[in-house]
């Protein structure tokens, strides 16, 4: 079932992005993800990236701007996206939950990790393999000044 937007949040603190990791129970695949999700009723699209981040990775973040709104993947489970930047303000980053029964049945968040926006050369292969993740992040990339390190 596709839904129609996914709120999300680039949570950058120096020159890092957190990212948090899926683990389908069915398949054991994981992939790397931009932490968000789904409006909750009578929510703004700020609260739900504020109570995402929250669920996700324990970070209490605030918001600095917009950065992206653009349809989802295809073969993704949005038809659009936005893509917030924040930063953090308290809380540690650590794996979080998904309260929603339908997601949590399908899998978990099984890792946080900061990935250095400066050099992808350091990024897990996988990450670097993913259709949907690994362009958000060279657009994000793009988008906040960094330079490709294959670029000359």
């Amino acid at each position: 079932m596709t839904r129609h937007t996914r709120y999300q949040g680039a949570i950058i603190k120096d020159h890092r992005i957190l990212l948090i990791r899926h683990r389908q129970h069915a398949t054991g695949i994981e992939t790397w993800e931009i932490p968000g999700g789904g409006l909750d009723p009578h929510e703004s699209e700020e609260e739900c990236v504020v109570r995402e981040m929250k669920e996700e990775t324990h970070l209490e973040v605030e918001i600095d701007c917009l950065i992206f709104e653009e349809p989802g993947h295809p073969a993704g489970a949005y038809a659009w996206r936005k893509t917030y930047l924040c930063h953090p303000v308290s809380g540690e980053a650590s794996p979080g939950h998904e309260p929603e029964p339908d997601a949590a049945a399908a899998y978990r968040i099984s890792e946080v990790r900061w990935f250095d926006l400066r050099d992808e050369t350091g990024w897990d292969e996988d990450l670097c393999q993913d259709l949907i993740t690994y362009p958000q992040l060279i657009r994000l990339r793009k988008a906040l000044g960094y330079k490709s390190k294959t670029a000359s």
